[in-house]
C-alpha cells in the first residue's frame, strides 16, 4: 500500500522575503531550518508546550504502563490489556487514579523539554555545517539527540522517580509533597536520581533512533520540509514506536530502580536499596528471566507512539507559526502594488 502525504500543506513563501541586499534568499524555503539570528525563545517556548502535551495527553497510559513493568504485582494489580487495566483501577480506586503524578510530571515536562528542543536544533544545525555542509544528517541527527538527552534527563529524573512512586498500586504517598518528603528523608537527594545512568543509557539510544526515525520519514513524506500536519503526525508516531519497542528492557530497569518494589527485591533476599544499571539488569533477569525485560512493552508503544506525533505536530505548529510571525516583522510592511 504506498504511503501518501496529505496534499494540504502550509508553507512559508520564504521568496518572497528580501534579504538586506535586497535580493530574495534562496535557501530560506526550509522552514525547518530557522534563521540563525532566531531567538533561542522561540525554541524553547514551541518545546516546552509540546512536552507538556505529550506527557499529559497520554498520561493514564503510562500509569498502566509503570503497573504492567511491575515485577511481582498485586494480584489485584494483574492486567490482561491496557483497556482491562484503565477500567479495571478507573472502577477500583476512582476515577482520577490514573491520573496520579500528573502534577509533578507537568513540572517537570516544561523546563525539560524547552531544554531539549532548543539544544536539539542549536546541535543539529552546528553539526550539520561540520558534517554535511548544512544539508540533513543522520548522524548530526542522532547526535544532537544524544546530547539533548543528557539535559533533559537532568530536569526529568526526579519527576520520574516521583511519578512512577506515586503511580503504583497501592503507593503509600498522600500526595505530591508527601512522597517528596518522604523519599529525601528515608532515602537522601541521591534516590531522585538513583536511574539516571540508567535512564541516559536507556534514552540517548532511544533518542538517537527517535530523531534518526523521524528525519527519515520526514525526508520521505515531506522532502520539501514544508509546514505539514500530517507528515509531522506520521512521522512522530512511527519513531515513538520503534524506539519504545526497541529500548523496552532498559525501562524495565528504570521503573525498578524508580519504584524499588519491596515484594519482588525481599522475594530474592536483597535488602537495602537497588542501585545501578548491571544490579537491575541481574535482579530483573532472576524474578523473571528474559520475558520480563518486556513487561509492559504493548502499554509502552501505545503510549509513545501518539505521545511522540503529538509533541512534534504541537514542535512544528509553534515553530512555523512563530518563525512566520518573525519572518514577516523583518521583512516589513509590503510595500504598494
Amino acid at each position: 500500500m504506498e504511503l501518501r502525504a496529505d496534499p494540504v500543506v502550509a508553507t512559508l513563501d520564504m521568496s518572497e522575503i528580501k534579504v538586506k541586499d535586497g535580493e530574495p534568499s534562496e535557501g530560506d524555503g526550509d522552514y525547518e531550518s530557522l534563521p540563525a539570528h532566531a531567538s533561542l525563545t522561540i525554541h524553547m517556548t514551541a518545546g516546552a508546550v509540546a512536552g507538556i502535551l505529550e506527557h499529559t495527553v497520554m498520561y493514564p497510559v503510562d500509569s498502566v504502563k509503570t503497573r504492567m513493568q511491575s515485577l511481582q504485582p498485586d494480584p489485584k494489580a494483574q492486567y490482561s490489556s491496557v483497556y482491562e487495566a484503565l477500567r479495571r483501577i478507573i472502577r477500583t480506586e476512582g476515577l482520577l487514579r490514573p491520573l496520579r503524578g500528573l502534577n509533578i510530571t507537568m513540572l517537570g515536562a516544561g523546563p525539560a523539554h524547552a531544554l531539549y528542543f532548543a539544544c536539539y536544533e542549536h546541535v543539529k544545525r552546528t553539526l550539520s555545517e561540520v558534517i554535511q555542509n548544512g544539508g540533513n544528517s543522520h548522524i548530526a541527527n542522532g547526535l544532537a539527540g544524544c546530547v539533548a538527552t543528557v539535559l533533559h534527563d537532568a530536569v526529568m529524573n526526579p519527576a520520574e522517580v516521583v511519578k512512577q512512586r506515586m503511580q503504583m498500586y497501592n503507593s503509600p504517598y498522600r500526595n505530591l509533597l508527601d512522597c517528596v518528603g518522604t523519599i529525601q528523608r528515608t532515602e537522601g537527594l541521591t534516590a531522585f536520581y538513583r536511574s539516571y545512568s540508567t535512564q541516559l543509557a536507556m534514552n540517548i539510544p532511544f533518542q538517537a533512533v527517535h530523531f534518526m526515525t523521524y528525519e527519515l520519514m520526514q525526508e520521505r513524506l515531506n522532502p520539501h520540509r514544508q509546514y505539514h500536519p500530517g507528515s509531522h503526525v506520521l512521522s512522530g508516531a512511527a519513531a515513538g514506536a520503534v524506539s519504545a519497542a526497541i529500548t523496552t528492557p532498559l525501562d524495565v530497569c528504570k521503573t525498578l530502580l524508580n519504584t524499588q518494589e519491596n515484594v519482588a527485591l525481599s522475594s530474592i533476599h536483597i535488602s537495602g536499596h537497588l542501585t545501578g544499571m548491571a544490579n537491575a539488569f541481574r535482579t530483573v533477569y532472576r524474578l523473571g528471566g528474559a520475558a520480563a525485560f518486556f513487561k509492559g512493552i504493548q502499554a509502552r508503544v501505545i503510549y509513545q507512539m501518539p505521545s511522540t506525533a503529538i509533541a512534534w505536530s504541537v514542535y512544528e505548529f509553534f515553530k512555523y507559526v512563530l518563525t512566520k510571525q518573525q519572518m514577516e516583522r523583518e521583512a516589513g510592511p509590503a510595500g504598494p502594488v
